[in-house]
């Protein structure tokens, strides 16, 4: 029997979604460091192969703010709109079944270190090129300056993180691959309320590109009553959250600006990497 054909990690084939959805998933191994249950698996489906991550809706850990079971169909939404604006910032994620019940498939990212996005600095002011967060304690009493790098990618995740209100966006959360950016782990995300949480705050205040409008009337479009993206996501968030997306897009589009933290929720994420 030949060799099944392995698709490279981040490779973002027309066949990605259909061998995650279809094929047969065995567990590799746990990724330990998460919060909830994380299983790095290979998926297999006629002759093809990849790596992917499983994380079953039976592993998630409940919190306060969120129903309990919903952080896998979050993940799957992420995707979706992140594919509507199609800027492809999230890797191919889809919701089945698995060795230990429904959870979320998504494709693994290996990631590289062909750029730096996050640095500690001296001083009071980043330099060209990048662009501060805040200060942050490096023990014996010392700050530094957080920064991060002033890339057009990162730009676009921001206003996609705006759009689905996450509430974790961590250093960790930021894998290149072959020149792409991915943000993963998305399970925090669309909550009705302001819950904005995120390293990325370097444009806040600043206008949206021209490309984040053309891209946020294009979710305008999409997230019409009835439209095959707001269908979609009703399958996978609550009526009202999916209400709050249309309004988040629609006061993007209203502002003309990227948004600044509100003081009612912790603007950074802790850990912040």
């Amino acid at each position: 029997m030949p060799a099944a054909e392995r698709i490279p990690a981040g490779s973002v084939t027309s066949g990605a979604l259909d061998l995650l959805q279809r094929g047969e998933l065995t567990v590799r191994g746990r990724i330990r460091e998460a919060s909830n249950a994380v299983l790095y698996c290979s998926v297999a489906y006629e002759g093809r192969e990849a790596a992917c991550v499983y994380k079953p809706v039976a592993g998630e850990r409940p919190l306060w703010d969120f129903p309990d079971g919903t952080l896998a169909q979050r993940e799957v939404a992420a995707y979706e709109v992140s594919e509507a604006t199609g800027w492809g910032l999230v890797p191919p994620t889809v919701l089945r079944d698995g060795p230990h019940g429904e959870g979320m498939c998504q494709l693994w990212i290996e990631g590289s270190d062909d750029a730096e996005l996050l640095a500690l600095v001296q001083g009071e002011e980043p330099a060209d090129g990048w662009k501060a967060i805040g200060f942050a304690d490096v023990g014996e009493g010392r700050t530094a300056l957080l920064v991060h790098a002033d890339d057009e990618r990162l730009r676009r995740l921001a206003v996609l993180d705006a759009v689905i209100n996450n509430a974790d966006r961590k250093g960790g959360h930021l894998l290149t691959d072959e020149g792409r950016l991915y943000g993963i782990d998305h399970g925090v995300t669309f909550n009705a309320e302001d819950k904005l949480r995120t390293l990325l705050w370097g444009w806040a205040g600043e206008p949206l590109t021209p490309e984040a409008v053309g891209a946020l009337e294009t979710l305008r479009d999409a997230l019409a009553d009835e439209a095959p993206l707001a269908v979609r996501l009703g399958k996978l968030i609550t009526a009202a959250e999916v209400d709050a997306v249309r309004g988040r897009v629609g006061a993007l589009l209203s502002s003309g600006l990227h948004p600044v933290p509100g003081g009612d929720w912790p603007a950074i994420p802790w850990p912040p990497v």
